[in-house]
């Protein structure tokens, strides 16, 4: 596994350009005896029978940062730990849940199994998981439940934020600035950026808590002796899966006092309940349940998942990423234990 991971470290693959790295981990699954499909630069394997159990990591990177002190195409071990760009996000989940997809369809399970190895996720792009799961659930059916391979020091997410941002817009009326004359939109608009303020939803998650939303871009104005008719701001929406983005909108739509839409309102957050059958068994295997803040490719799936991998989400795009290398073992261990023979 870790010469695999080395491998694709020293294959650059940013999000939106991951052919090479896919041209490669499809000739790799080829050798090992599977079928992969190609979907743009997305990957997937299937087998088995029944309820479809999809395991997904994702294949690009981010842009390396300024602040790297090697090669982060370079990849090298020291201390323990496996250096270069994407080896902990998300490079050592991919390497863990390809050895675990072998493991479990070396012996019949109850359900179909497939290998989702998907592109775009890092700049959450519309060429990643969507267009690949159309076409497995097309051969395969609908899928029953996931599993994500993220870096979350083998905790077990069961709550993900989501994400929507606003565009939001204010109107008044132009005048002389040394007259009183005109609506300035600025102040019209204070009340609305007050509303996000302070407005609370009413269902909170145990694990993520309330819908949080932030303002955090104004503009207004054409000069300083101008009273600007127009107030435009951005409103930053992390919603705690107890609510999808269309709702979220809706109620502000109907309660915001001001023009207000969706840049878009696909990147959902996700909740899963205690008592499915992923959750009892990671609960049973000791595994802690926790909430996630960063947004994963489950925010692009309405079926109930967890988010589980090596590695710690704090060195995700960060310089001199590395990933410790007993932790992919230990995460193969992890879901193959949580997966042979699950029921669903």
């Amino acid at each position: 596994m870790t010469d695999l991971l080395r491998q694709m470290i020293a294959i650059p693959s940013l999000s939106g350009d991951e052919k090479a790295v896919a041209d490669f981990l499809q000739a790799r699954l080829a050798a090992e005896g599977f079928a992969p499909h190609r979907c743009g630069n997305n990957l997937w394997c299937a087998a088995g029978q029944g309820p479809v159990v999809l395991i997904d990591a994702h294949i690009d990177t981010v842009k390396p940062v300024a602040g790297w002190t090697r090669d982060p195409f370079a990849p090298a071990v020291e201390d323990g730990r496996l250096y270069g760009i994407g080896s902990n996000d998300d490079g050592a989940s991919v390497v863990a849940l390809i050895e675990a997809f072998k493991r479990l369809t070396a012996k019949p399970q109850p359900y179909t199994l497939v290998l989702s190895l998907s592109a775009e996720e890092e700049s959450s792009g519309r060429n990643g998981l969507e267009i690949s799961l159309q076409e497995i659930e097309a051969a395969c059916g609908p899928v029953a439940c996931g599993v994500f391979g993220e870096p979350t020091s083998l905790e077990m997410v069961v709550a993900e934020k989501g994400l929507m941002v606003l565009d939001c817009a204010v109107k008044g009326v132009a005048g002389h600035a040394a007259r009183n004359t005109g609506v300035n939109a600025i102040y019209k608009a204070l009340p609305a950026i007050e509303w996000f303020r302070n407005k609370q939803f009413e269902k909170v998650s145990d694990f993520l808590g309330p819908v949080k939303m932030t303002v955090t871009q104004i503009n207004a104005g054409t000069q300083h002796n101008v009273i600007p008719d127009l107030c435009t701001f951005v409103v930053d929406i992390r919603s705690n899966g107890l609510y999808t983005n269309e709702e979220l909108l809706e109620l502000i739509q109907a309660e915001a006092p001001c023009e207000v839409k969706a840049r878009s309102t696909r990147l959902h957050g996700s909740s899963i309940a205690k008592d499915h059958p992923l959750v009892q068994r990671g609960l049973a295997l000791g595994l802690p349940a926790v909430g996630s803040p960063t947004l994963s490719n489950q925010a692009l799936c309405r079926f109930p998942s967890v988010k589980l991998g090596p590695g710690d989400s704090p060195r995700s795009h960060t310089a001199n990423e590395y990933v410790m290398v007993d932790d992919i073992a230990k995460a193969v261990d992890i879901y193959v234990s949580l997966l042979d023979q699950l029921v669903v």
